[in-house]
């Protein structure tokens, strides 16, 4: 029986990925844990293992697609197994959007059905009652927004999907004809839109390209964010010399463990502690709920060339300093060779974000939904203080928090900040 493969939940909002690139071909032997596919989300760029070994018997979401997770994009069969030749092609179900199964069509059908191009709509055809026809209705929920916004009738388009499901591209393709408008009732056509005064003066020296599927996605993350989420801000400043010091004398001993002793471990640490002691910037608001979580999920921003992700430090409070900083190193790693797994990037509770390492001296970051705070960390600098009422000159670090002021007031935002300055001022070295 063939296996198939879905596309995968890379967090908990996200709710589609896009097949970015197919790293095998139909026909091609693969081993469990293998590369098979590139994904795009507004999380992660991931490589995603194949979930068993045999042979690539079929790719169902070409290049570029986008569909809901848990969608079936290709199906694995056994070991020496040949891909189906055209017209023999076995009844398989296939994911739809909504999270109902239909029967695949065969080959043959998918031919039939696909012989019109996307782009021109069908002949009237009897109501959908059979099996073609209920699979060029099941679309994504994009697809069907596009429709229904533009009064088109799914039933009357023959897509490039699979047994000619619509996709994205048709119906825009589609759309872009002109041939909706013509064939929508007068009613059902949306209001012609207002000119839109281009921002770019004829001849002016620009260069435009497409909005990458990482950034858009990560746009609208946090473009929801903000209209979710009142955010508000406290800054403390933070003496590191204490830290400095003993980093110092003790990085020698961790890099001989395999291990990197760096300030975000030291932060991580003291954070973690710290959101022990004040469980409200550990939760989330459900309604008219709010919900603490008893593990502490630790989210560690980290900067690739396309965007940010955030992989997640799952019950970080359970580690010791030599484990926060194996796992912050190997997360890191993985993030940016694209080798993170879907629950590494979803579930975290509470995230930290470093923009301080490209040299900003703080920074105002978004939260990222569904939690309710978000550490900022400054440049660590060397700066003149005063240091028992005299004049010194210190590594110094400013920590900014974001925060949901449905749930935490600025005095709650004190009293965590203020609690964090003290044990990274203070940095016990038992604790490493």
């Amino acid at each position: 029986m063939a296996t198939e493969v879905v596309m995968p939940q890379m967090g908990e909002s996200i709710a589609e990925g896009t097949i970015v690139r197919w790293i095998k071909k139909v026909g091609d032997a693969v081993d469990r844990d293998e590369p098979l596919f590139e994904i795009s989300t507004d999380k992660v760029d991931a490589e995603i293992p194949s979930p068993g070994a045999g042979v690539l018997l079929e790719i169902t979401v070409k290049e570029g697609e986008t569909v809901p997770v848990n969608s079936v994009v290709a199906l694995i069969g056994a070991a020496g197994e040949k891909p189906a030749a055209a017209g023999s092609a076995a009844a398989a179900p296939v994911a739809s959007a909504d999270g109902t199964s239909e029967p695949r069509a065969s080959t043959a059908d998918a031919v039939a059905v696909s012989a019109p191009p996307a782009t021109q709509a069908a002949p009237p055809a009897e109501p959908a009652n059979n099996l073609e026809a209920r699979l060029r209705t099941k679309s994504s929920p994009v697809v069907r927004n596009i429709a229904k916004e533009h009064g088109i009738d799914l039933g009357q388009l023959n897509g490039t999907g699979i047994s000619g499901r619509v996709t994205k591209k048709d119906i825009l393709e589609y759309v872009d004809s002109g041939a909706a408008a013509k064939a929508a009732p007068a009613a059902a056509r949306p209001a012609a839109p207002a000119p839109v005064k281009s921002p770019f003066a004829p001849g002016e020296n620009v260069r435009i390209e497409p909005m990458g599927i990482m950034r858009k996605k990560i746009g609208d993350h946090m473009v929801s964010s903000i209209r979710t989420s009142p955010h508000v801000y406290s800054a403390y400043e933070v003496d590191f010399g204490r830290i400095d010091e003993i980093r110092k004398r003790r990085k020698a001993e961790y890099e001989a463990a395999g291990a990197k002793l760096t300030y975000t471990a030291f932060i991580a640490k003291a954070t973690v502690d710290t959101i022990r002691q004040f469980p409200f910037t550990n939760a989330s608001i459900d309604g008219d709920n709010i919900v603490y979580k008893r593990d502490i999920n630790l989210g560690i921003a980290v900067a690739l060339d396309q965007g940010l992700i955030v992989p997640v430090i799952r019950n970080a409070d359970e580690k010791n300093m030599l484990g926060v900083c194996r796992a912050i190193q190997d997360l890191s790693s993985r993030a940016r060779s694209k080798q993170l797994k879907p629950d590494e990037v979803q579930g975290g509770t509470f995230t930290i974000t470093n923009p301080g390492i490209f040299g900003a001296v703080f920074g105002l970051p978004i939260i990222s939904q569904p939690q309710v705070a978000i550490l900022g960390v400054g440049s660590v600098d060397k700066r003149v203080v005063v240091v028992d009422d005299m004049i010194a000159i210190r590594p110094m670090c400013y920590f900014t928090l974001g925060y949901d002021h449905r749930l935490i007031d600025g005095a709650d935002a004190g009293r965590f900040l203020q609690a964090l300055k003290e044990r990274l001022q203070d940095f016990d070295e038992s604790w490493i």
